[in-house]
């Protein structure tokens, strides 16, 4: 049988899913994904709102991250870097503090910057060196302990823990209290020294069109929900049945196999909002960090302190929440923008989007970095992908969809898929 005529589905357009089947056609494969909505990207999309871009949550690519660079081409994005720093807001006033090492101009701000002690300084240029040699195997064969308990350990004090790192790796982490594991606060450390922070300036979805752009070979079947993923079918939810050799789940795969219920992903979720203001309260590249204990945002960003392919004529602010609240969404809407106000001075024009993201980040244990091929085999013709199997990043989506699709070619090439439907696609 030809490579080519394989029935092979993947379910989920998002980036592992995207990932899976450049490594499919790759190998001589034609895939057909399946994806729920009317777009690639699955968590890493964009909306055009009124000219102006405006990603799903507040996302920064890493370009340290190792899969990004293989799959993604990074000059075509037309990447955009952030500052290696942050503007924190506190009792109404801003400090900058940053990398000086990476930046100059951020080196009289943070040597002035009331933020954290002389030794908390001096702790964060022995965090960098640690980090900067530790290999990425090792960090995930550490013993895990919460971040909180990390930084404690690591002996920083109580003020650059409550008025950076939480506000910082909240906002990276979407939880509040630091409880993620120690392995991806070292993981994500270490690659925010290794590279830049960054942003394609067509936003976040350009990496999502960027992979869909680059497959040949490949079939999209969109607006399209599965309701079960069995050996050899795939029914839909209009009960429509498709005939398969192999699928890859490339979503969380409870709500597709009977027997996986009672194994569902714990999600964390966030807000975001999006406002047109008329000034900026922060001037460079920078994330903005709300210190106050009694804040209910977390970060903002001023999406038009870099190059956008926006055309809003007036500043663009995201502002992210990751506080758990009971409130309706117009009390939500009233408490950020006093938020705004009192907090950082911050005068609001109009209110452009609000995203409550339910399924932002997958809340893990046990948090890896890598995956065998044979670790994504659910059963003999279904396999799983997703960031979910291993911690909650872009390098994850994309190193899980590759292990899935090589998990596949192996098993085809092995002549371990029973060509039971062969006679009907002749």
């Amino acid at each position: 049988m030809e490579k080519s005529a394989y029935k092979i589905h993947i379910i989920g357009a998002g980036i592992s899913g995207l990932i899976a089947a450049q490594v499919l056609e790759n190998h001589g494969y034609h895939p057909t994904i399946i994806e729920a909505s009317a777009t690639v990207g699955g968590r890493v999309k964009s909306d055009i709102v009124d000219d102006y871009i405006l990603d799903h949550g507040f996302q920064v690519l890493l370009s340290s991250y190792p899969a990004a660079q293989k799959y993604l081409d990074y000059k075509a994005l037309d990447l955009q870097e952030l500052l290696p720093g942050a503007t924190i807001f506190k009792n109404g006033k801003t400090q900058t503090i940053g990398d000086p090492l990476r930046n100059f101009s951020l080196l009289f701000p943070t040597i002035v910057s009331s933020i954290g002690n002389f030794s908390d300084k001096r702790k964060i240029f022995q965090l960098n060196r640690l980090l900067k040699k530790k290999k990425i195997a090792s960090i995930f064969n550490e013993e895990e302990k919460t971040t909180l308990k990390y930084l404690q350990d690591f002996g920083f004090s109580k003020d650059i823990i409550s008025n950076f790192f939480k506000p910082f790796f909240s906002g990276i982490f979407l939880e509040e209290k630091l409880n993620t594991s120690s392995r991806m606060f070292e993981f994500v450390y270490k690659m925010f020294g290794e590279g830049k922070a960054v942003l394609p300036k067509g936003g976040i979805q350009a990496i999502s069109n960027q992979l869909k752009d680059k497959l040949q070979n490949t079939t999209f079947i969109f607006n399209t929900n599965v309701k079960e993923v069995l050996d050899s079918k795939i029914i839909l939810d209009d009960a429509h049945e498709i005939q398969t050799h192999i699928s890859i789940i490339a979503t969380e795969a409870s709500a597709f196999i009977s027997n996986l219920n009672n194994q569902e992903t714990n999600w964390k979720s966030c807000h975001t909002f999006y406002f047109e203001t008329r000034n900026k309260a922060i001037h460079k590249p920078l994330i903005g960090l709300i210190a106050d204990g009694d804040a209910l945002i977390n970060n903002i960003f001023y999406h038009t302190s870099v190059a956008t392919k926006s055309k809003g004529t007036v500043e663009l602010l995201s502002v992210t929440v990751v506080k758990e609240h009971k409130l309706s969404e117009l009390d939500l809407i009233l408490k950020v923008t006093e938020d705004l106000k009192i907090l950082c001075g911050i005068e609001v024009k109009r209110l452009l989007k609000h995203y409550h993201i339910k399924k932002a980040l997958p809340q893990l244990s046990n948090l890896q970095y890598e995956i065998s091929s044979s670790e994504t085999k659910l059963k003999s013709t279904i396999f799983l992908a997703g960031d979910q199997l291993l911690n909650g990043s872009l390098n994850a989506a994309m190193i899980s969809g590759e292990r899935a699709a090589l998990g596949v070619v192996q098993a085809l090439e092995d002549g371990l898929i029973v060509d039971e439907l062969t006679s009907e696609y002749q």
